[in-house]
């Protein structure tokens, strides 16, 4: 058998492992012969920022139109107007005004880009600074080399006015992509944006990822736990509760609304331990980044794969060193299999790891577990983002 035609029969000795792993075992014992001590309870636990957000807490975006000078000739066509007109206006503005467009016919220069900076959900003060994502807009073949000029920021929507001045050198971080790229730290804050401040009640939203009746019933929980240790006298009853499979609805103590923030501080920060929200198994792939993130819980029945041109290659009588008329079996397809018992299922990992093994693209991956997904042999919640 063949190594870089054998992914399949990787993938099968995966799940004979893992089938390993499934098998129950026998109590261990000490040598006195009596039972071993059970496991000490996992300490792990998450606290409900990792889990929600104040509502209407929220990325916002920027926008603008710039140049990036100092590129390679790779460049916008300095005889396109859309071009030549904002260049000449730098030219002027800085003393040096042109008495014709014709003589930025042949600059290769400099470029038109579409400019966005990512306001964080918790809003940005002034003087901050923040990433710029620079993308060119005309006929510009790359950004690799070039430099930012000045130009300002406004709010999505028209009339909004400035908030940030943006500059800097352009990062490209796809060499397949040379017409897009960042300026780190480029854009400063010329004006505060500042998310809604907490009032006498508030939401939590719960993120998308963990969303589900029992994560806000446990929020709900958890916080009224945290009013009861922190004022056992009142008997005013829950303050918070579960208003759907998204939001937690809290009232905040007349005691503590003189104090809201550190109230707030003081729920958003409240642990809990992760069993208690009985989260789905998930499986998270981000396809631009190439990346799988499995839960250690999602698990896979019995199923067969076959992936394009990889094939298993089986040689009989196996080969030795001048063998004679080998047989040679081709197969496009082998089954990848476990017994119908749930707890002889395979762990999801086995497979990713025969992936790596055999350097299977990350598309090809993710085509896989799209696939098993949909033939409902995939035990897990599949999120692609």
């Amino acid at each position: 058998m063949t190594r870089k035609e054998c992914l399949l029969a990787v993938v099968c000795a995966a799940w004979a492992a893992a089938l390993a792993h499934a098998q129950p075992s026998a109590p261990a014992t000490n040598p006195g012969g009596s039972a071993a001590e059970p496991p000490a309870v996992s300490t792990d636990v998450t606290s409900i920022q990792e889990l929600a957000r104040l509502e209407g807490q929220g990325e916002s975006v920027l926008r603008g139109i710039g140049i990036i000078t100092g590129l390679k000739g790779t460049g916008d066509a300095g005889n396109e107007l859309v071009m030549a007109g904002p260049l000449a206006k730098i030219y002027e503005s800085n003393g040096n005004p042109l008495p014709d467009l014709k003589l930025l016919a042949k600059a290769k220069s400099a470029a038109i880009v579409m400019l966005e900076c990512v306001i964080p959900a918790q809003g940005a003060r002034r003087d901050d600074t923040l990433d710029v994502f620079v993308t060119a807009s005309h006929s510009a073949s790359s950004l690799a080399g070039g430099r930012l000029h000045l130009a300002a920021l406004s709010g999505p929507m028209p009339g909004q006015g400035v908030y940030a001045m943006a500059s800097g050198a352009v990062v490209i971080e796809d060499p397949l992509i040379p017409t897009a790229g960042r300026v780190r730290m480029g854009a400063r804050m010329i004006r505060d944006v500042l998310m809604p401040g907490v009032k006498d009640t508030f939401r939590l939203v719960v993120f998308p990822h963990f969303r589900g009746y029992t994560v806000t019933t446990q929020i709900a929980d958890t916080i009224n736990s945290l009013a009861a240790e922190s004022d056992a006298a009142t008997n005013a009853g829950p303050i918070a509760r579960a208003v759907d499979d998204v939001a937690v609805e809290v009232v905040i103590p007349e005691a503590e609304r003189a104090a809201a923030p550190q109230f707030v501080a003081r729920v958003m920060s409240s642990t809990m331990s992760p069993s208690l929200l009985r989260l789905p198994a998930q499986v998270i792939v981000n396809q631009r980044t190439g990346s799988i993130i499995v839960t250690g819980n999602v698990e896979v029945s019995a199923v067969a794969v076959s992936l394009k041109n990889l094939v298993i290659t089986t040689t009989t009588p196996p080969p030795v060193a001048t063998p004679a008329n080998p047989l040679v079996t081709t197969n496009r397809w082998a089954g990848v299999g476990t017994t119908s018992r749930a707890s002889e299922r395979a762990r999801i990992q086995d497979l990713i790891q025969a992936f790596r093994t055999l350097d299977v693209p990350i598309e090809d991956q993710i085509a896989v577990l799209t696939q098993i997904h949909r033939a409902g042999q995939l035990h897990a919640r599949l999120i692609i983002d």
